[in-house]
């Protein structure tokens, strides 16, 4: 029998190793199929875009923060992947009641290794999540090295409109935010934080602004009016998948990121 503690402390029993696995994080769906497990997903989100083909193969449940429980139920699972951010306490405590409940916290890389590592050890697939882990190492001591003499900027990393809402602290984004060299200007405000535009300047007055593609899609009138409450921020419409997906999307990250400093040198 193997015993090992989820990402917030949660300790699971697992007789045999789990082979019907429903997935509740588009990222870890992703990560999940990475790994080679793509026959034991049985059932995912309406948000599991990528590997896209999973979405006519795989059975809907719903989507992160609202679940079809029943559904769920008769998939008969061994194990139903969650992440702390993404699903709520109570989806949680309901699934719980159907089979154990795989809880994921990532806030910083270390977490996204530890996360890999764990999979490995859950679905007896450690040679594959070592390789990935390895790849990442080795991407994360590279991209270190190219960003190590790039000047440190401010930012502000948009995610919603209506209210204005950014990131802020103890946040993944913002960890990959640091990594990249840029200083959140709203790092000290909460995780994240609802904002007023004309207050920007007074706040810190960032040299860039970031606006995600997700889960908010921004447009140019957005940029054009954001950019309005800034002395001379370089606004740049960023792909939010990058920056909040955590798994085996860090590798694509790590390229992405240096094609952007790349832009932002132009």
């Amino acid at each position: 029998m193997k015993q090992i503690k989820d990402q917030i402390g949660t300790l699971h029993s697992f007789e045999a190793t789990p082979k019907r696995i429903i997935s509740l994080v588009p990222s870890q769906t992703e990560l999940l199929y990475d790994l080679g497990l793509e026959e034991k997903i049985i059932g995912i989100t309406k948000f599991c875009v990528h590997p896209f083909h999973l979405k006519s193969t795989k059975k809907i449940v719903g989507g992160t923060k609202k679940v079809h429980f029943e559904k769920i139920k008769l998939l008969e699972p061994d194990i139903i992947i969650c992440n702390k951010e993404e699903n709520t306490e109570e989806i949680v405590k309901q699934l719980s009641e159907i089979c154990p409940v795989w809880v994921t916290n990532i806030i910083s890389v270390e977490d996204n290794f530890q996360m890999i590592s764990d999979f490995g050890q859950i679905f007896n697939c450690r040679t594959e999540a070592q390789k990935w882990n390895d790849k990442l190492t080795f991407a994360l001591s590279d991209f270190k090295k190219y960003i190590q003499n790039t000047e440190i900027k401010k930012a502000a990393y948009f995610i919603w409109k209506d209210p204005y809402m950014v990131v802020g602290d103890n946040t993944y984004i913002n960890e990959l935010l640091k990594l990249n060299h840029f200083a959140n200007i709203y790092q000290d405000k909460g995780r994240y934080p609802e904002i007023e535009l004309k207050k920007m300047r007074l706040e810190g007055d960032p040299d860039l602004v970031f606006l995600s593609s997700e889960p908010y899609p921004f447009k140019e009138e957005d940029a054009f009016e954001i950019g309005r409450f800034t002395h001379h921020a370089k606004t740049v419409f960023v792909d939010g998948e990058m920056f909040s997906w955590h798994g085996s999307r860090l590798l694509k990250a790590f390229t992405y990121f240096k094609l952007l400093h790349e832009r932002l040198k132009s």
